[in-house]
């Protein structure tokens, strides 16, 4: 296990030490509405006592193998397959794009009856969450119905067939994040390989505008900067306000998968480190004129092992289940296929079994699995 090193620097690393710094404890990051966000926790907690003991339980441990307490926060994957071949998204290995059936209702209300500690979920994994069609509505307005703070992701293909971002909205869903990879047809057209960029743009503004007519705040345009957009970093601030966004977010890292393939692909075209302090208060301050709030999701600084307090927490208070009912340690990997810690219809025994345990000793003594290695900063994936 090797520290990542700089080798253009010439103070050593100390000015690559420094951005970083920057960038983990400065940036504004993305954060659901306070008041709406502690008000629906506050809901949660009273209205079931088993969830406010395990939040209790939760909020009183240290970090430990042994949690005496269920994951406050999952993932659910409804589906695994896709209709985009975006160029950093491990969907473009999958045969036909996809990787399982898709999750049953029937799995899934009985994962969230079953998980009485949860206080958040998000319902997409990898892949497009409206593939599932209305089965996809009736799980948001279903975890919705037991006051569970529920976000989601779409790529925004498929929000004009059958009223779609209607009945997205209308679930009851807190945040839909929204990928926008490209501010011009050529760019977004590279990276969402199978996409229509003038179609996801109307499919934005009818949205926006459905979400403006009724008076909420629900979605969040999302970026993923890379090499072949960065050449468009103010640009996007434009065309969030032209289809109707009041929330926009810069993510300044792609995902490896918990794949070498992966790591050595998305390497090659990250920009990790070129966002300067000063272009994110261009964009921050560009974004305030315009009435879009800007900010910043950046992995790769959030998690370093010489720091007890900046261990990955998804071992310790989260899971990812993916629509063929397995549990996986988190989002980033998002495949059983590379990673898997059992049968997530026996969650509640599996968060406490032996593959978690072990899973939870490597990050507490600093042994950081290999599949986890590239959202850590001072460890080589």
């Amino acid at each position: 296990m090797s520290q990542k090193t700089s080798t253009s620097d010439p103070n050593g690393g100390g000015a690559l030490e420094a951005h970083r710094e920057f960038r983990r404890t400065k940036l504004p990051a993305p954060r659901p509405d306070p008041l709406a966000y502690l008000l629906n926790r506050f809901v949660a907690l009273a209205t079931s006592p088993r969830r406010l003991i395990n939040y209790i339980k939760y909020r009183c441990a240290r970090r430990s193998v042994d949690p005496n307490y269920l994951p406050i926060r999952l993932d659910i994957e409804n589906v695994s397959r896709c209709n985009f071949r975006c160029t950093m998204c491990q969907v473009s290995d999958w045969p036909k794009l996809k990787r399982a059936e898709d999750m049953s209702l029937d799995d899934f209300k009985r994962l969230i009856d079953e998980q009485y500690g949860l206080l958040e979920v998000k319902v997409q994994g990898i892949g497009e969450p409206l593939l599932g069609r209305d089965t996809y509505f009736e799980m948001l307005r279903y975890t919705r119905s037991k006051h569970i703070w529920v976000r989601t992701t779409t790529n925004a293909s498929l929000l004009h067939l059958n009223h779609n971002y209607k009945k997205l909205v209308d679930s009851g869903v807190n945040e839909i994040q929204i990928s926008i990879d490209g501010a011009t047809k050529e760019t977004f057209e590279k990276i969402r390989r199978g996409s229509h960029f003038e179609t996801v743009l109307a499919n934005c503004k009818i949205i926006n505008a459905y979400c403006r007519e009724r008076g909420v705040e629900r979605t969040r345009m999302w970026i993923c900067l890379q090499q072949d957009n960065i050449h468009e970093f103010l640009d996007f601030i434009w065309i969030a306000q032209e289809i109707g966004f009041r929330r926009m977010t810069y993510a300044l890292n792609l995902n490896d998968w918990g794949q070498e393939k992966w790591s050595a692909v998305n390497r090659a075209v990250t920009i990790d480190d070129r966002v300067t302090p000063e272009m994110a208060e261009d964009a921050i301050v560009r974004g305030r004129r315009v009435g879009v709030e800007v900010t910043f999701w950046n992995n790769t600084s959030r998690y370093n092992t010489a720091d007890p307090g900046r261990i990955c927490p998804w071992p310790f208070d989260r899971a990812y289940v993916s629509s063929d009912m397995r549990i996986v340690p988190c989002c980033i990997i998002g495949n059983p296929e590379v990673a898997e810690m059992g049968d997530a219809r026996n969650l509640g025994d599996e968060w406490k079994g032996d593959a978690y345990r072990g899973f939870r000793r490597a990050h507490l003594e600093g042994r950081i699995p290999t599949v986890c290695r590239g959202c850590y900063e001072n460890i080589e994936s």
